[in-house]
């Protein structure tokens, strides 16, 4: 997959504040901001970015996704 695919499935399913997505066409890494991630911890956020992925996951489509899951408040911080 090219990481436009996958960065327009995410946008597709979820609102972001904002979404950068990079990776060789085998393995992926993300840093997803959104406020659907507030009062949510890791692994629910986790589980959150999966869901708009669960199709090419199943198919083997997708396997290798590393990401970061922030809220945009978190993400300012983070920014300084």
């Amino acid at each position: 997959m090219h990481p436009e695919e996958i960065k327009q499935l995410i946008l597709a399913g979820m609102a972001c504040e904002f979404l950068e997505l990079d990776g060789d066409g085998q393995h992926f890494q993300a840093i997803v901001v959104s406020r659907e991630f507030e009062g949510k911890n890791r692994v629910q956020r986790q589980q959150r970015v999966y869901q708009t992925l669960q199709a090419k996951l199943a198919t083997g489509e997708l396997h290798a996704l590393s990401f970061k899951t922030l809220t945009p408040e978190e993400w300012s911080a983070q920014r300084g």
